[in-house]
């Protein structure tokens, strides 16, 4: 039944886009939009039409048999796929772009490929390409079992992952084409924004009515957190693209609000997007996969409560920190730093709480790189939560605001944080997934890790430093009054920066595609033959303590 309701609205949807594209044609870009929509609607009618779903990735593999009478895993296979593939996708973007500020002839001299283009892309195809992907798949994976219930709606869940992905290359391509609201931070246009909200309501029905269906009485904290992050994003979105088209046939449109009222209302989002996106979900992925791959309980579940509730309660507030020294009222600039400042106990406790629950197994450091990771992850969400609060205060705001220190803060905490815990989460599911007794090879997490770190700490590094110096250099004035420096001089001194920056980028772009020869290896089938890390070198003839011939 599912299917055929699937067909119908298929060619429903092929016969309004093949309209719109015709009639929208002096609109470039909404047609071609509009053909992709007709594209994507023809491919979900020609594929719901097929009788007997067979999961396409379980057959390439000859994965495991699915078990209808557990948990529905098919769409959460397709979700680890397509993690993998936007995560190399957005950093690639992302170390074109930084080698484009250091070398600026790979602009190419077309509009497509300039750096104004391209920023968003990889912004988008980081966070909501790779990270919502990670967000929706370790999501259904984590409410089926903490729930011990099958995933409800398995045909709207499948809608939600492949409405989902017609909604990440809209936007790429919308971005490209110069297709964007306009607003401080390239969005997506009146349309698209539409389409998410669709897709997004149906993630929240799944994801509800998959808890209304548990048959276990207990809702474990990881699904609240999972269950804000998909409330709030819909809040969210839904009050900061409020738009008015200029027509129905065009990408055209004007947002609902103004002036100050426009800019607090996008950093009411910007922020907020930080703290339930990029926040609440992935702890969700924390309390979930540490303790699974420490096996050992979380340390306080009541810790945990109380890390949930004061962060959902004060992250709200702290947007206004962005919009210090404009035309925002003073107060409202006071009111974002002081709740950005109390955060840091909400976001520490749960970092401890995370770091805490290995107690009594802190050896899984040396030996597990996959808890290794995780564990390097709660360190960056402890250091980004506290470098955050502490760039909201006036005073360090005043000198950080508009440098690549922001930038260096962003991706220590996107890097270490969001990519790293990620990366450990993929590394737990993909066995389990795919019926694999491990992982191809272990040791190559550990290149991983290793490759991944050393990057994060040369972008973040050389991005500090860029930083501040970029303030100094802004502000410094001679005897004269006049600035010492112009602005060509400062853009100058940046170079070499930028360049350690890249080389960051393709360190970690490296750890990714280890990753990904790794897991395609794993569902495959493969077993790479490697000594266990867990081989402890320690010969208790030449290691014994040194102490006195007396005492022995």
């Amino acid at each position: 039944m599912d299917a055929l309701v699937l067909k119908t609205f298929g060619w429903v949807f092929i016969a309004f886009a093949a309209v719109f594209a015709v009639a929208g044609a002096a609109d470039q870009g909404f047609a071609i939009h509009m053909a992709i929509v007709a594209l994507a609607a023809m491919l979900a009618a020609l594929g719901t039409a097929r009788s007997g779903r067979v999961d396409p990735v379980t057959r390439a593999f000859q994965s495991a048999p699915q078990r209808p009478d557990l948990y529905y895993d098919e769409v959460i296979r397709w979700g680890v796929i397509a993690t993998v593939f936007w995560g190399v996708v957005g950093f690639t973007a992302g170390l074109y772009i930084a080698l484009q500020l250091t070398f600026p002839q790979l602009n190419l001299g077309l509009e497509y490929t300039s750096f104004g283009r391209l920023r968003p892309v990889h912004t988008s195809a980081v966070i909501f390409a790779f990270g919502g992907n990670a967000l929706i798949a370790t999501s259904f994976y984590v409410v089926q079992r903490t729930c011990r219930a099958r995933l409800a709606m398995p045909w709207l869940a499948r809608f939600v992952f492949w409405g989902y992905q017609l909604f990440i290359v809209l936007a790429a391509t919308g971005y490209v084409l110069g297709i964007t609201a306009a607003r401080e931070y390239a969005e997506p246009e009146w349309y698209i924004d539409l389409w998410l909200t669709v897709v997004w309501v149906a993630y929240l029905a799944v994801y509800v009515g998959t808890i209304l269906r548990r048959s276990e009485p207990h809702i474990y904290v990881a699904n609240w957190f999972f269950l804000s992050f998909i409330i709030t994003i819909a809040m969210l979105h839904v009050v900061n693209n409020l738009a008015i088209p200029v027509n129905l046939l065009g990408s055209k449109s004007y947002s609902a609000f103004a002036g100050v009222q426009d800019a607090l209302t996008q950093w009411w989002y910007g922020h907020n997007a930080v703290g339930f996106f990029l926040t609440a979900g992935f702890l969700g992925m924390m309390y979930y996969f540490v303790p699974k791959q420490a096996e050992r309980p979380v340390y306080s579940y009541r810790l945990s409560i109380l890390h949930f509730w004061s962060l959902i309660f004060l992250y709200i507030w702290a947007g206004p920190h962005h919009l210090h020294y404009t035309a925002l009222p003073d107060w409202a600039q006071t009111l974002g730093m002081v709740f950005s400042i109390m955060l840091w106990m909400p976001s520490w406790g749960g970092m401890i709480n995370g770091l805490m629950t290995l107690n009594g197994a802190w050896d899984k450091i040396r030996t597990d790189p996959i808890i290794r990771m995780m564990v390097f992850a709660l360190a960056f969400y402890g250091m980004s939560t506290f470098e955050g609060p502490m760039l909201s205060i006036k005073a360090v705001n005043s000198l950080s605001h508009y440098t690549d220190w922001t930038i260096g803060h962003v991706h220590s905490g996107a890097l270490g944080w969001n990519g790293m815990i990620t990366f450990g989460a993929l590394y737990y599911m993909v066995p389990r997934l795919w019926g694999r007794s491990r992982l191809y090879s272990l040791r190559m997490v550990n290149w991983h890790f290793w490759l991944a770190t050393i990057g994060i700490v040369l972008y973040a590094s050389a991005m500090w430093v860029a930083g501040i110096m970029q303030g100094l250099m802004w502000r410094e004035y001679g005897a004269d009054g006049y600035l010492v420096y112009a602005f060509a001089e400062v853009v100058s001194a940046m170079k070499p920066y930028y360049l350690i920056r890249a080389l960051g980028g393709v360190l970690y772009l490296a750890g990714a595609l280890v990753m990904v020869w790794n897991i395609w290896m794993t569902i495959a089938g493969h077993l790479r033959a490697e000594a266990p890390l867990s081989d402890a070198r320690f010969d208790p003839a030449k290691d014994r303590p040194l102490v006195p011939a007396a005492a022995e």
